[in-house]
């Protein structure tokens, strides 16, 4: 008879999760509280404009493809991967506009603009981040790591030295260039995992190579389509799933979760768990009102920080916003006192880097002919529990709107045709994250050393986590690797226990 599993929550992560159990011989039951999968990958539409309300870049999309071949099946006859250049257009306060792309002669070549010796320098911080990509080929991308020993037990020394755990992100870029536009921006890229460059461990700099030496990707029709695909997916291997089905809570007996109970009070079984809602608001939320829930959940909470959070505008505007290209980032004046701001204070950032996502660049279905649909997102701190009350949202959409027109986007209040915008406090409500976070856990180089929660449960034998805030983090790829990670690990006990 085969044995049970039920994943909570049908975000990449636990649709990932889902696939490769049902694969690995298990009967998965995935269990959704919203109407549609995909998590924070979603859509929304209107006038005409569709708007991908989540990720909006896909990198290493190898992660996918492996998904897919774990299946016997091909990701190509599912969705279409087009690979987007130039990468990035960037801007900063004082008028300088530098292009990101993954064309070397190109990226030398505007680097040029702004440093001597550019050719030197990029070459050599690609050489840098290219090795910190390889050694987490070795461990990082390969198996659900979950401290320091996990790590030493892939690597020699000299590969964890290599690692440069002494510098943060920031550190590394300052050494490599002394240049402030070339820092701040690739200091930017942490935002994939919606860190601190400034606290974040040096590590995290491969994913500048995650970017210009794999390339940035778009799916044809809309990231949607990635959801839709694994949705697809899971109907041909026939895992049951639920929709409009929120879990209330864990059935435990005897430090074992024996299964589920759901809003309606309806009820499954399962020998195992997965649990794609964050560790701890499943532990504050879902788990037994009983103190050992409760202080696993303060445990966690004091190393394992949220990351940032979000306020995304989706504006439909009547024109194409010229001199723009699919990614734009519209850089802050001083970015030590943005992530200060952010990170330390925990306050708006007074001048905030703005990201303008535009996919009817790439993808002309997605708005009307000659209009633009604009996704506009800022990072803002994530919810405290503590706070008495929220931000004016309204008045810091102004001054997002504020900084946009004041750097070239002239007449954009008054093109804006369709409007929707979503806030930390939405995000939490909709996806319950950890305070409206959208990346889960921030890597830290002091608080936790650049790990996340531990995949397995160190309370309940079989309770498991996917998604933003277990290894290897947030964003589409890490999302989507950590459900096939913790089937990975999930495998192992259960081979564990078998021997005993």
């Amino acid at each position: 008879m085969k044995k049970k599993a039920i994943v909570i929550g049908g975000g990449l992560g636990g649709m990932s999760a889902a696939i490769r159990l049902q694969t690995d011989g298990y009967e998965v039951t995935l269990l959704e509280k919203n109407e549609n999968l995909g998590g924070k990958l979603n859509r929304r539409s209107g006038k005409g404009f569709t708007f991908d309300t989540g990720p909006s870049i896909l990198t290493m999309p190898w992660v996918l493809e492996q998904l897919f071949h774990s299946a016997n099946r091909y990701l190509d006859d599912y969705i279409q991967v087009e690979r987007v250049e130039p990468q990035w257009k960037t801007f900063f306060e004082d008028g300088t506009s530098l292009n990101v792309t993954s064309d070397l002669p190109g990226m030398i070549e505007e680097a040029a603009k702004v440093t001597d010796q550019p050719s030197r320098k990029i070459t050599e911080f690609l050489s840098y981040t290219e090795e910190m990509y390889e050694l987490c080929m070795k461990s990082f991308y390969k198996y659900s790591i979950e401290d320091l020993k996990d790590l030493k037990s892939h690597h020699t020394l000299g590969d964890l030295m290599k690692m440069d755990p002494l510098n943060t992100v920031a550190k590394a870029t300052h050494k490599q260039f002394d240049n402030k536009y070339l820092e701040q921006m690739f200091n930017f890229f942490i935002m994939y995992v919606g860190s601190n460059p400034y606290a974040a461990p040096a590590i995290l700099n491969q994913l500048v190579y995650v970017q210009l030496g794999l390339g940035i990707h778009y799916v044809k029709g809309g990231m949607y389509k990635i959801a839709e695909g694994m949705q697809r997916l899971m109907e041909e291997l026939r895992v049951d799933v639920h929709l409009n089905s929120p879990v209330s809570r864990l059935l435990v007996e005897n430090d074992r979760v024996t299964g589920v109970e759901t809003e309606s009070g309806e009820t499954h079984q399962a020998d195992v768990i997965v649990s794609n809602l964050e560790a701890i608001p499943a532990y504050n939320t879902i788990a037994p009102p009983e103190t050992k829930a409760k202080k696993e959940a303060k445990k966690l909470n004091k190393t394992f920080i949220p990351t940032v959070s979000g306020v995304v505008l989706l504006l439909g505007v009547n024109k194409k916003f010229e001199g723009l290209h699919h990614h734009n980032f519209f850089f802050s004046e001083d970015p030590e006192l943005e992530f200060k701001q952010v990170f330390e204070e925990k306050v708006p950032a007074d001048d905030p880097t703005v990201y303008i996502g535009i996919s009817a660049r790439s993808d002309e279905t997605q708005a009307p002919a000659g209009k633009d649909n604009l996704f506009v997102l800022t990072h803002v701190p994530p919810m405290d529990a503590k706070q008495k009350k929220s931000f004016d949202w309204d008045k810091y959409q102004e001054a997002i709107l504020d900084k946009l027109e004041r750097n070239g986007m002239e007449g954009l209040r008054e093109s804006i045709e369709f409007e929707y915008r979503f806030t930390p406090e939405g995000l939490e409500e909709l996806y319950g994250a950890n305070g409206g976070s959208i990346y889960g856990v921030a890597s830290d180089q002091k608080v936790n050393g650049g790990f996340k929660v531990p995949a397995k449960s160190r309370i309940y034998d079989n309770l498991y986590f996917a998604g933003g805030s277990t290894h290897p983090g947030g964003g589409v790829p890490m999302v989507t690797l950590s459900g096939q990670l913790t089937a990975d690990l999930i495998q192992k006990h259960e081979q564990a226990d078998m021997k005993k």
